[in-house]
């Protein structure tokens, strides 16, 4: 499998939002209630993405022209970490965390945090990733993990 990894463009954000939705609600819908996760949507609308756009550094892997996964770095916080269903577990979303890790690391950020999903929480622990607490927002549950990048 060929795997690019690269900054998104606002051409990207109709896919990147369908991406998003996608495993909403097939991955994340087994730990949070559909309530939650319908909430959660509304925050990646491709008009939202067009303007997360323009808030953080947006990676996207392409797969046979299409795109498959984001990641994006707000600073010292990786944000929206999202593969397509169909795609998980081929070790692309690896691959954008080794991107988001160099990027940080260029930029001389020494550690990063990652506001996790329960669904999420074993990709980064497995990245190296600890949990550092966690956040309730109504019935959504976030937890909030740190790891030092090593030079």
């Amino acid at each position: 499998m060929d795997c690019l990894i690269r900054l998104a463009t606002p051409p990207d954000a109709e896919a990147i939002s369908r991406v998003i939705i996608d495993a909403l609600r097939e991955s994340n819908a087994e730990d949070y209630p559909a309530q939650v996760i319908a909430q959660v949507e509304q925050s990646f609308s491709p008009e939202a993405v067009l303007g997360l756009l323009g808030q953080r550094r947006v990676y996207v892997a392409i797969v046979d022209h299409q795109v498959v996964a984001t990641a994006s770095l707000d600073r010292d916080v990786v944000r929206s970490v999202f593969v397509a269903p169909s795609r998980q577990g081929a070790g692309i979303g690896r691959l954008l965390m080794k991107q988001i890790h160099a990027v940080a690391l260029d930029e001389g950020i020494e550690w990063l945090r990652v506001p996790s999903s329960i669904t999420a929480e074993g990709f980064y622990g497995g990245l190296g990733y600890q949990k550092v607490r966690e956040h309730l927002h109504g019935a959504e549950r976030t937890i909030i993990m740190q790891r030092r990048l090593a030079r």
